[in-house]
């Protein structure tokens, strides 16, 4: 565990190793202009305006600059500034100027090494010297203040650490991840695709990844009637004016779509599926006795992202949440809370994800209701963690609009944290729509009402899936389980009639029937990540049998077609 003083200490030095990136880049481009070169987590990056584009070959020429900078060791110096020496100092420096401008302070500092000067509050190391592993891995493009309207700029990233062992091992992880990449494994495993005559973050899910996104979706499904919910379908356009009763048209204006006008009433697309919910539980008066009600939906929604944060499946424009809202009475809350999250506990294990973290998300600065509706909320979400002793971190301000909320990060194989589950308690919304039943008084009582996804977005969930797994899919969720490889033209019959009772049987079988040679069939069939490989040639028909191979490589011999076909259904069934 890095303790606070050596964590301070590899921040300052990474700090550091982007100023002496900078200077090997002033060297090395006259004339470049300068942005920003913060820290971010592993090392760090800067951004430049050059005079032409840089490609992969332009890093090691950097960083052997960066190496003779080291190498000279001169001191990081600390000086402060007035406002006006400062616009003298960078004068020919557009981007430095702007931030100048925005400082409110009196005196500016600024650091130098060597002969780079920059605009910096610092700390730094005492000098370049000791600056430790480091390496330049990747330059992308980035808007100057991440404004599309702004200037596109070359951002030069790195990673540093105290040693060079810390350096190699954390490449190491890099390297895994990159071959786990889902955007990489969904082009290989033909999952999904993006099209730019359809849009950017608009994903078109292909057969294969349809596959595993119904087999969740089935199981979802099941398992919720299983725990009282009911299953509801609702538009993926509404009126405006239903949005602002809401809210969201106040509070998230900037992801929402523009309005569409139809026979001059503005309509929108839905970025939440909740109001339709509302409404659903409006179309009738509740009792008490009827209560709690449970209404779930996988239900597509649609924001705005910008161009520059859509990442493959992850970030998207378009996308469905495992969607449910209770509504319950205020007695009822807790319960519901802890069913909601035995629930996220069985969806989470049954997918093969154990590591996880928990965080109740509090009040943030703008929101609706008062600040009493807040606390009664965010103290239902303690209480039910508290039941279930599930460990916790508070993340203030994190909340949205309406409530409170309890977020699970999901850690795939890599350590990476995915957002998961989200769940969060609404005092809010019922008030603004009217959300009542009849109680035990027989007078109207408002009910509160539960917000919660336990899967989250499917196209993120699919994502974080592939690079959990490295695309090779648990057999319950393998898009196909098992291929057939005969090994002549003579035994395709034999291997159709195989693949016909497994799949009577439920398991999802192909044939490569194709004029290739067996060992090319089998790697291919690896390389597409199948669990099982069934070849079967003169011996196999005989017997009525096939030679088992896993996409580990192993080879299990000779096994009888039901021992093979049993294999597979108990491995599906325990979705190991």
């Amino acid at each position: 565990m890095m303790t606070e003083a050596k964590n301070e200490q590899l921040e300052r030095m990474r700090h550091s190793v982007a100023h002496i990136m900078a200077e090997a880049v002033q060297s090395l481009f006259p004339g470049a202009k300068f942005g920003i070169g913060p820290t971010i987590e592993h090392g760090f990056y800067y951004d430049f305006e050059l005079s032409r584009a840089l490609t992969p070959d332009d890093l090691p020429v950097i960083e052997d600059k960066m190496r003779e900078i080291i190498a000279q060791d001169a001191s990081f110096v600390r000086d402060e500034i007035s406002r006006d020496e400062a616009r003298t100092l960078f004068s020919d420096q557009p981007y430095k100027l702007e931030l100048v401008d925005e400082i409110p302070d009196a005196s500016l500092v600024v650091y130098k090494q060597g002969s780079f000067t920059d605009l910096c509050r610092g700390p730094h190391l005492a000098s370049a010297g000791e600056a430790r592993a480091f390496k330049l891995t990747h330059v992308a493009g980035a808007y100057w203040r991440g404004d599309e309207k702004r200037p596109m700029l070359q951002r030069i990233y790195g990673v540093a650490f105290e040693s060079q062992e810390e350096l190699e091992e954390h490449l190491s992880r890099q390297a895994e991840a990159a071959r786990r990449d889902h955007r990489k494994l969904g082009k290989e495993l033909d999952l999904f695709s993006v099209h730019e005559e359809i849009g950017p973050g608009l994903i078109c899910w292909h057969p294969k990844g349809a596959v595993i996104r119904e087999i969740i979706e089935d199981f979802w499904r099941v398992e919720h009637r299983r725990r009282g919910y009911d299953i509801v379908y609702t538009p993926h356009i509404a009126k405006l004016d239903l949005w602002k009763t809401s809210g969201h048209w106040e509070f998230y204006r900037d992801y929402l779509y523009s309005p569409m006008e139809i026979e001059g009433q503005e309509y929108m697309l839905r970025p939440m599926n909740c109001l339709g919910h509302i409404l659903i539980y409006k179309s009738r008066l509740r009792s008490y006795r009827s209560l709690p009600l449970r209404y779930a939906e996988l239900g597509t929604v649609y924001r705005y992202e910008r161009t520059g944060v859509l990442y493959g499946l992850a970030r998207v424009r378009g996308f469905t949440q495992d969607d449910a809202h209770i509504f319950c009475r205020p007695d009822q809350v807790e319960g519901e809370l802890v069913g909601v999250l035995n629930l996220v506990l069985f969806m989470m294990a049954s997918l093969g994800f154990k590591e996880y973290k928990v965080f109740l998300s509090t009040r943030p600065d703008k929101y609706a209701g008062t600040a009493q509706m807040w606390e009664e909320a965010t103290e239902c979400l303690k209480r039910a963690l508290e039941r279930l002793t599930l460990p916790y971190a508070v993340d203030p301000g994190e909340g949205v609009f309406y409530g409170p909320k309890i977020d699970v990060k999901l850690e795939d194989a890599l350590g990476h944290e995915w957002q998961g589950p989200t769940i969060q308690v609404d005092f809010n919304l019922p008030q603004r729509f009217d959300v009542c039943y009849i109680g035990e008084d027989g007078s109207d009582h408002t009910a509160v009402m539960i917000h919660r996804t336990v899967l989250g977005a499917m196209e993120r969930l699919l994502a974080c899936l592939t690079e959990h797994y490295g695309g090779a899919f648990p057999v319950w969720l393998s898009p196909v389980q098992a291929v057939i490889i005969p090994i002549a033209d003579r035994h395709v019959g034999y291997a159709q009639e195989i693949a016909g009772e497994f799949r009577s049987e439920g398991i999802r079988v192909l044939v490569d029937d194709r004029s290739e040679r067996m060992n090319l069939k089998i790697r291919e069939a690896q390389l597409d990540k199948v669990p099982y490989m069934l070849i079967v040639g003169d011996k196999e028909m005989g017997s009525a049998s096939a030679s088992l191979r896993l996409r580990s490589g192993e080879d299990l011999g000779l096994e009888g077609l039901a021992d093979v076909k049993n294999r597979i259904k108990v491995a599906a069934e325990a979705r190991a």
